[in-house]
């Protein structure tokens, strides 16, 4: 059993076992063999007072240093350990002291980058952002829509089927948005809602299976078509941050009446560019004043009530703003181009 009168030769003989430990487990050995309960240390403290009271101070204080010793002898090791096999792991080329590698932060994809813009602009405008679910049934997609099934607009939309005989279908267009808002919401109210898009066509450079809009309705007593062009030029003059000038052109959508085709004046030339195909004027989203069905599909009083819609592609507008040639390059997951953004 170990004696105070030993406390230089346990000294010496701890620290030296210590630092010819060879690893881990043998420096656990000698924690529980010094350290722990029934140990040297342990066991020299417990006897501090068996002893005359003249020896209590000398020999607690000789126990304490011997304890501290190995305590900082034991931490010291394992450092040294844990830095000789870091090392080996490096190649022997590992220095701790120098600092970590920078981390990569990622960004967002530049389709919600705009889309979070829109979401902005229209709000500030006061509007609500609605959503609605990806996976629809034909009354909400088409039907409500004044799309009824031997309809000839369900022959360009390309429809990507889930269940038939279920009337599920991915939906072609956020426009299914309109009938939910109007079935829960009471008039007046304007609502935009962003969203992927399905469309069962080939792929090439303006074509893709999956893409984002953004529909708009706002539903009032005397909404006009003055509206809807003040409504377009706002935002249009937001979104490419200069006044832009737009017209309309007819066109035809069953759930809108009148419909219009609108273009807007290039935002990057003048006279003329290949992105306008030297016109000066880009095609850019359908609208109109919303269908008096559509309205009653809704459960919206059209003798009382009128509306405008309008509905855009959030691809093409950030192919507008940076000048993308190829829509597929925002579904290809293309690092090289995302970071870009």
């Amino acid at each position: 059993m170990a004696s105070f009168d030993d406390l230089e030769r346990l000294r010496e003989e701890g620290l030296t076992r210590v630092r010819e430990a060879a690893g881990g487990e043998a420096l656990r050995a000698l924690e529980r063999e010094y350290l722990e309960k029934g140990g040297v240390v342990t066991s020299l403290l417990a006897e501090i007072p068996k002893l005359e009271p003249t020896a209590r101070r000398d020999a607690g204080i000789g126990a304490n240093r011997l304890k501290g010793e190995i305590e900082g002898a034991l931490a010291a090791r394992r450092e040294e350990l844990l830095e000789a096999e870091l090392a080996r792991e490096a190649g022997g080329a590992f220095d701790a002291t120098l600092p970590a590698a920078p981390s990569q932060r990622g960004s967002l994809h530049p389709i919600t980058q705009v889309t979070r813009e829109v979401e902005e602009i229209f709000t500030a405008m006061g509007y609500r952002v609605l959503d609605g679910p990806e996976v629809e049934l034909d009354f909400y997609n088409f039907q409500a829509l004044n799309i009824p099934a031997d309809h000839p607009a369900r022959e360009h939309q390309d429809t990507f089927w889930c269940d038939e005989e279920q009337n599920l279908v991915l939906r072609t267009q956020t426009s299914p948005v309109q009938i939910r808002a109007m079935e829960t919401l009471e008039p007046p109210f304007r609502v935009i809602a962003p969203g992927r898009v399905f469309r069962n066509e080939a792929c090439d450079a303006t074509h893709e299976h999956t893409f984002h809009q953004v529909e708009g309705l706002v539903v009032g007593e005397d909404v006009n078509v003055g509206h809807l062009i003040g409504t377009l030029k706002g935002f249009l003059g937001e979104i490419f941050r200069r006044e832009t000038d737009v017209r309309l052109r007819p066109g035809f959508f069953p759930f809108v009446e009148p419909g219009f085709e609108v273009d807007v004046r290039c935002p990057f030339c003048e006279s003329g560019c290949r992105v306008c195909s030297d016109t000066t004027w880009i095609e850019y989203c359908g609208c109109g004043m919303v269908h008096p069905h559509v309205l009653r599909a809704g459960g919206i009083d059209p003798e009382r009530w009128s509306g405008f819609a309008f509905g855009m592609g959030l691809d093409r507008l950030v192919m507008m703003r940076h000048r993308i040639d190829d829509i597929r390059h925002f579904m290809g997951g293309d690092l090289r181009f995302l970071t870009q953004f």
